[in-house]
């Protein structure tokens, strides 16, 4: 769940130093670098201060995708390092995107206000993907969450929901393989807990 690797991208990412990290784990200087060179083992009572230090539980939300709803990229005025981040209760892999659902499509499963965790790079064809839901992006530069079934050829898709019509016909740019998906309720009872203050120990 936390590994060597993700530490190294944790401090590279942040800028932070092992040192701050060991203080924030409460140990001595030296053991992160055990830690680094495999000579140590992460106790379980030191993953959240190492997660939360070096923001391993942070995905960045980089827009909205339509569930039902269009979500055109040209028009949505996101700032380059996204429209905030989510805290997630467990450290997760860097190459995920974070996007918030749009629209009723795809009810029951997804809510408008949920946010789903994506991989940020497609990492198997498209072929692989059919009957799966996924978030993808047209050529055209849509994004939607659907799920995706096979064309009348290789190239072109039919995407479906739940409750609405089917998209059919569609070239895709890119397909965003789903790692989690986050409740709008969920999301705001971890919100309300990170916001509140932490008492100071003694």
């Amino acid at each position: 769940m936390l590994d060597v690797a993700m530490i190294e991208r944790g401090l590279e990412k942040t800028g932070k130093s092992k040192g701050g990290l060991a203080a924030a784990m409460g140990v001595r200087p030296g053991a992160v670098s055990e830690i680094l060179g495999g000579e140590r083992l992460v106790k379980a009572s030191e993953i959240i201060p190492i997660m939360e230090y070096l923001e391993l539980n942070l995905a960045p939300i980089m827009g909205r995708v339509g569930a039902g709803a269009v979500i055109e990229p040209d028009f949505e005025q996101v700032p380059p390092e996204g429209l905030g981040d989510i805290a997630l209760p467990f450290p997760i892999m860097e190459e995920t995107v974070a996007f918030e659902i749009v629209g009723d499509s795809m009810l029951p499963k997804y809510e408008s206000g949920d946010v789903i965790v994506v991989y940020k790079d497609q990492r198997h064809p498209l072929s692989s993907f059919y009957g799966e839901e996924a978030v993808v992006r047209l050529k055209t530069g849509e994004r939607y969450l659907k799920t995706i079934e096979r064309g009348k050829t290789p190239s072109v898709v039919n995407l479906n929901s739940f409750n609405a019509k089917p998209i059919v016909g569609v070239k895709l740019d890119w397909v965003g393989e789903i790692c989690l998906s986050m409740p709008k309720g969920q999301l705001e009872r971890l919100r309300a807990k990170s916001a509140r203050p932490r008492k100071k120990g003694r």
